[in-house]
């Protein structure tokens, strides 16, 4: 297999078109998984993927054209480098053209990709070893996984792109069933290398929420004091930002158009705190790729804006939007700041202090949910999302825990629910269970929204 820079090079050389920017993407993924108390399958998994983009003169401006590849053997980098011409050719002109960065250089380029393995897991093995143990003897029954990915990206280009990102990531997801199925709960954690995870506070975590299972209580839908996690409220902050593009918001298709003469809603207050939302590629624990490395033009990226720097965007400050995602092109035409997406999203409250179980106990009369999942949106004209809750709601009264009601369909847009914070917690790095595949570095606070809407009983469990 030829090397990720020796095949830069190849490719890179052979464009004989303006431009040309290659991106390999290398990485490992080791994983654990287990069903009833058992460790079922483990290994080590290896992908490659090579994505060639083409740009290319054209009448009236500048074209461009994508090919992606599990990988490129030496006898066809030639074909590959014109099979992308080809595309940016019948593409035509490219509506999101901009200069080309050239001469940027970040990493070690020459390093090879450094593969994870299942050595990652040795800290945290025995400790899962015995939990099996001890949930078998007490009749719990574990189903879940544990996986940890090392993905090395490289992008290089004609122009003198010279750019490498190496990210470690991992994750364990835990479901604990009893007293035959009839009870459920879900636990996760995020992780770079498994240092901070503890297994004994995930055993004793399910084991609580299995115990407050023992009660059940029926409640109608409704409109009720709610406590999120935190792993539960970057589930719903992540949906809004992948549909905050400032080009959809500017010509009155989002959420975020304006009214009247204001074309958007940046500069208006969303939150009834001083919230901080943002992503940053330096966070510390959820550090991320600092340069953009973008495979295919969007509403929210573009091709022509590789390796220009990503550090801080801030989308709410305050408590008040101040960006929606764009490119370069899409900002000369809302005449908006460029305010490129990043690969991670924090949110914090300035002051905020506190537990999820610390926001359980403020609470007089509401409810305590777990985890939501199938999350949908039903209309974009208010980001006004569904969902349904699963394996755990509780009901909190005079700030304990009485026991577990029915599940629910949930009706509620995030931008609303911004401005109905009654609590909230300390951030932490968190681990989302809905979008788990598709965001994995997340830091947000346990929060408490006033009168989250239960719309229907759900009888899923």
């Amino acid at each position: 297999m030829i090397s990720p820079q020796e095949l830069i090079e190849r490719v890179t050389a052979a464009a004989d078109y303006e431009d040309c920017i290659v991106i390999v993407k290398e990485s490992t993924q080791a994983n654990l998984r287990w069903a009833n108390s058992t460790l079922t399958t483990n290994g080590v998994i290896e992908e490659r993927s090579v994505t060639v983009i083409a740009f290319v003169a054209v009448d009236g401006g500048i074209a461009s054209g994508t090919v992606t590849r599990t990988d490129v053997e030496a006898h066809e980098i030639a074909s590959v480098a014109a099979e992308a011409a080809t595309a940016a050719r019948g593409a035509g002109k490219a509506a999101d053209a901009s200069v080309l960065s050239t001469d940027e250089s970040v990493g070690s380029w020459r390093a090879t990709h450094q593969p994870t393995g299942p050595e990652v897991f040795s800290k945290i093995a025995p400790a899962l070893g015995e939990m099996f143990e001890r949930s078998s003897h007490d009749a719990i029954e574990l189903f879940g996984y544990a996986e940890h990915t090392h993905l090395t990206t490289w992008v290089g280009s004609k122009g003198g792109l010279r750019l490498r990102w190496d990210q470690p990531v991992g994750r364990i997801e835990m479901t604990g069933k009893s007293h035959q199925r009839s009870r459920s709960t879900w636990e996760g954690v995020a992780t770079r290398d498994f240092s901070n995870v503890s297994i004994a506070d995930i055993d004793a975590v399910i084991r609580q929420r299995l115990t407050w299972q023992a009660k059940k209580i029926e409640i109608p839908p409704g409109r009720y004091d709610t406590v999120l996690p935190s792993g539960s409220v970057g589930d719903i902050l992540a949906y809004m930002l992948w549909t905050s593009g400032a080009r959809d918001a500017y010509e009155g298709q989002s959420a975020f158009s304006g009214k009247g003469a204001s074309k958007t809603r940046i500069g208006e207050k969303l939150s009834n705190h001083p919230t901080n939302l943002y992503s940053d590629s330096t966070y510390p624990g959820l550090e991320s790729i600092p340069f953009i490395a973008a495979s295919a033009s969007g509403p929210m990226s573009s091709v022509f804006d590789n390796g220009i720097p990503l550090t801080r965007t801030n989308w709410l400050t305050g408590g008040s939007l101040t960006a929606l995602a764009q490119t370069r092109a899409s900002a000369v035409d809302t005449k908006l700041p460029f305010t490129p997406v990043g690969e991670n999203i924090i949110m914090e409250v300035p002051g905020a202090r506190g537990s999820l179980e610390d926001l359980v106990s403020g609470v007089k009369d509401g409810l305590l949910v777990t985890t939501l999942w199938y999350i949908r949106l039903v209309d974009p004209s208010t980001l006004l999302l569904t969902g349904l809750t699963r394996d755990g709601v509780y009901r909190v009264k005079d700030g304990e825990v009485i026991g577990a009601v029915n599940n629910f369909r949930w009706n509620e847009s995030p931008i609303d629910l911004l401005s109905r914070i009654k609590a909230v917690g300390a951030t932490e790095i968190t681990q989302p269970r809905e979008w788990a595949e598709d965001i994995d570095r997340v830091a947000t606070p346990p929060v408490v929204f006033e009168n989250f809407n239960m719309s229907t009983v759900s009888k899923a469990n």
